[in-house]
């Protein structure tokens, strides 16, 4: 059987995501502006020549150290351009390597069925998915955090005399600390450490480690930030300060993602759908009463999670010690927590298990409303396609959107589209064509039914469904006639925004139009140029075009969209305001 060998396992779970992840990279376009914000980051180094502190957006510094874009960068040259596909493959490779780093690290030292259901478990998770098809920075630091866990287990394992893998987990620890600052150190040095503590190890000598293992880690983190400095100046130490030691002692000069501490456990319950509704199912199926409540059984319980197994204690510190930790600063967001998604997967992987010997009912369920998913898709569709869903029946101020929503969705039919939504279809099928052998002995593979189902959903929702409402919201289109009504023989297009240009951080731009645009919008506050075109909101128009006015700017509207209410002007300024 293939899951007695390791090797062969590795191998096709490598595949396995390779072919579910990968060819559906570029079908969304931008629709948010995170993407475009860290793409344009990398587009301006392949511009510009410029591999330590680009500038972009109008002169805007990154928020983040480069790794992220040099990678981004270093996959766009290779097809000459920078594009939504070329932006998010480093994400998903990152995605990839986490998953089959934990199916190596739990399969040498629990099994190979543990090993391959842990790392399903956590590619299937809707938080680490979503992050590997998004060009952001956090997949690629929680991949390289994940590792350094790993790396420095592995070290301690071995008794501290594997050098080797203390090397990785210093040189993982680099990537993460040049992916998003010193976080990525921190943290794997925090939860190793809190390992060593539970395991006897003095605590001075476990604390001294640790801080010469980081800094060491921060080596490569300093080199840049003396040449990015060099650069920037103390624009970028006030920058750098904000992102880094305000963020995490909640002193920022902006509120940023500020959410109470219980936020987490809500972001985790969610991003750990589907599986999460497996778990609500499984309660009604465990056997209360047998649950001992007595003194001595707590203290019992207490003394066997102080002496468990070691792989165990590891995985059990590292979800605890990341969670804490992000819960201290005031900022948070569902991404944060990613690194102890892996670990998290591997106790649920465990309770499937479980479930596959003493509650099959309620791994039946969860399949059987898996697999009622998977048909109703399809009918849903041709119901759409048919005009089940007419356009009079939306009203208010999203109507316009949902109507091009439901346009874009009955017009799917391409032959690749048929054949995911073909394949998904049969997956949801298999399942009642083999619910019997799920009554009789065929357990052991109910767990890999049921997460055949959900990859099946992903194929549909990734390849299909997902990217054809997305591209609904994006601006890709609206940015092609923005360059035709301003065009850049003409003059210089720049942008003003309330948001972007009067905020204490963190400022918002036209981070979408300004990549399709390939970076040529300027900053229309700070330059008070005396001719171009501006690109500004209808509501930002109505409420600063008295004062720009007042200052000698005359403006002639080219160019208005209701998408997102974007305005083109041409504009020019009095000789004698000039003057």
């Amino acid at each position: 059987m293939i899951l007695k060998s390791r090797k062969k396992t590795f191998w096709l779970l490598l595949a396995l995501c390779c072919l579910t992840l990968l060819p559906f990279l570029g079908l969304s376009q931008y629709h948010t502006k995170g993407e475009p914000r860290e793409s344009i980051v990398a587009y301006s180094m392949l511009a510009t020549d410029n591999w330590t502190l680009p500038r972009n957006n109008g002169g805007e510094m990154a928020y983040k150290p480069p790794f992220f874009h040099w990678c981004v960068a270093a996959v766009s040259a290779i097809k000459g351009e920078v594009t939504e596909g070329t932006s998010r493959w480093p994400s998903a490779l990152a995605l990839i390597a986490m998953t089959v780093g934990g199916f190596l690290f739990y399969a040498r030292r629990k099994g190979v069925l543990a090993g391959l259901l842990t790392a399903m478990v956590a590619w299937t998770t809707f938080e680490l998915h979503r992050a590997g098809g998004n060009c952001r920075v956090d997949m690629v630091l929680t991949a390289a955090t994940v590792g350094a866990f790993y790396s420095l287990y592995i070290w301690t394992e071995r008794g501290k005399r594997c050098n080797i893998w203390l090397g990785v987990a210093i040189a993982l620890m680099a990537i993460g600390t040049l992916t998003k600052g010193p976080v990525g150190t921190l943290i794997p040095c925090l939860v190793t450490g809190c390992y060593l503590l539970l395991r006897g190890k003095p605590f001075f000598r476990s604390f001294f480690l640790m801080v010469l293992i980081g800094l060491a880690s921060l080596i490569p983190y300093a080199i840049w930030f003396y040449a990015a400095w060099q650069k920037g100046g103390q624009e970028f130490l006030d920058l750098m300060y904000e992102e880094n030691i305000g963020r995490m002692t909640s002193t920022m000069g902006y509120e940023s993602c500020v959410q109470p501490w219980y936020y987490n456990f809500f972001t985790v319950f969610a991003g750990f759908v589907p599986w999460t509704l497996l778990m609500v199912i499984s309660l009604f199926f465990l056997r209360w009463r047998r649950l001992r409540l007595s003194p001595k059984s707590w203290r019992d319980t207490a003394v066997g999670w102080m002496r468990p197994d070691p792989v165990e204690m590891f995985t059990f510190t590292a979800i605890i010690v990341t969670f804490v930790f992000y819960c201290i600063p005031q900022s948070k967001r569902s991404v944060y927590l990613m690194p102890i998604y892996p670990f998290i997967s591997y106790f649920i992987a465990k309770f499937i298990r479980w479930m596959g010997y003493h509650a099959t009912g309620a791994l039946r369920i969860y399949g059987s409303i898996l697999s009622v998913l998977c048909l109703l898709l399809p009918v849903c569709l041709v119901a759409l396609k048919m005009g089940a869903v007419p356009d009079s029946i939306f009203h208010g101020r999203h109507a316009a959107d949902n109507v091009a929503m439901i346009h874009a969705l009955a017009g799917i039919g391409t032959w690749w589209q048929w054949l995911l939504i073909a394949a998904t279809t049969l997956i949801g099928l298999s399942w009642w064509w083999t619910y019997k052998e799920h009554h009789i002995g065929g357990n052991k593979h109910l767990a890999f039914s049921i997460i055949a189902i959900t990859i099946g959903l992903y194929l549909s929702l990734d390849g299909v469904y997902t990217p054809t409402v997305l591209n609904t919201k994006s601006v890709r289109d609206v940015s092609a006639e923005i360059d035709l009504a301003a065009p850049a023989s003409e003059g210089t297009l720049y942008e003003f925004m309330e948001a972007g240009m009067l905020a204490k951080g963190d400022p918002l731009h036209f981070f979408e139009v300004n990549f399709y645009l390939h970076n040529r919008i300027e900053n229309f506050l700070k330059q008070k140029p005396v001719e171009g075109f501006l690109l500004i909101s209808k509501t930002d128009a109505e409420n600063y075009f008295g004062q720009f006015k007042k200052e000698g700017y005359h403006f002639n509207l080219r160019y208005e969209t209701p998408k997102r209410e974007m305005q083109v002007y041409a504009f020019d300024k009095d000789k004698q305001v000039q003057e």
